[in-house]
């Protein structure tokens, strides 16, 4: 017992070694629903490492063509490299063929282009949307190795668990043969806003604003919008103050 005793305090110490990853997360919260004609996607503008605001007004979509557009959430450097690939396979195929290519074949693009990496994969978490060759709005969900599914709607990011239940209780048909797409893209646009505002109050990496894009046979909106905002508190709070003075 004796010899044990002795062999244990004689034994060297363990050292503590940190281990080093070549991946951080920068997350961020990014959305996306399809319509009859058109498709929504917004995310939020902060970037953020662990505890720490990094910046507060980046943006995590870009729009790839006329009709469609990409929205990742993930490591900030792996987006930006996986979206100036996408943009130069885009350049490429204009200059060839004198045309955009469609959605359906960026969204195979992308999952071509992620699988190629599996094996040291971008650590980005895409949502591809556009319009489709029939004129209705399509939503392209992704993992990080290109895995892929064709959805009414999604959400990727740090609030994806916090977003995912909300859109299932609002938008109904998502899970019928047959989807019911909704009609009214200013519905859909505030929706989008008020997801984002109630994530916003419990992920503390969503965040600072929210960039909504709205694509559209006829063109491309972009709106940016505060997020936690008390502007509409503070107005009716002095509508109400005027009522009672008069």
């Amino acid at each position: 017992m004796e010899e044990l005793l002795r062999g244990a305090q004689e034994a060297p110490p363990v050292e503590n070694k940190s281990r080093w990853s070549p991946y951080v997360d920068n997350a961020g919260t990014v959305i996306a629903i399809a319509g009859k004609d058109f498709v929504v996607v917004g995310g939020d503008t902060r970037l953020s490492l662990g505890y720490q605001i990094l910046h507060r007004n980046e943006s995590k979509i870009l729009q790839l063509t006329s009709k469609c557009a990409i929205a990742s959430s993930g490591m900030k450097t792996d987006i930006a490299r996986l979206h100036k690939m996408l943009k130069h396979h885009i350049t490429t195929y204009k200059q060839k063929y004198q045309e955009e290519p469609s959605t359906e074949a960026l969204a195979q693009l992308l999952s071509n282009t992620l699988y190629y990496r599996r094996f040291f994969p971008y650590y980005t978490f895409n949502l591809l949307v556009g319009l489709k060759e029939d004129g209705t709005g399509g939503v392209y969900g992704y993992d990080a190795i290109g895995s892929y599914d064709k959805i009414m709607y999604g959400a990727q990011g740090s609030g994806q668990e916090l977003l995912i239940p909300v859109l299932d209780s609002q938008l109904k048909g998502h899970n019928h043969l047959v989807p019911e797409y909704p009609t009214d893209s200013s519905f859909v646009t505030n929706m989008v806003k008020d997801v984002m505002n109630s994530c916003a109050e419990r992920d503390i990496h969503t965040g600072d604003a929210v960039e909504i894009m709205v694509i559209t046979k006829t063109g491309v909106t972009t709106v940016k919008e505060k997020l936690r905002s008390d502007q509409v508190v503070k107005i009716k709070a002095n509508l109400h103050l005027q009522i009672v003075d008069n």
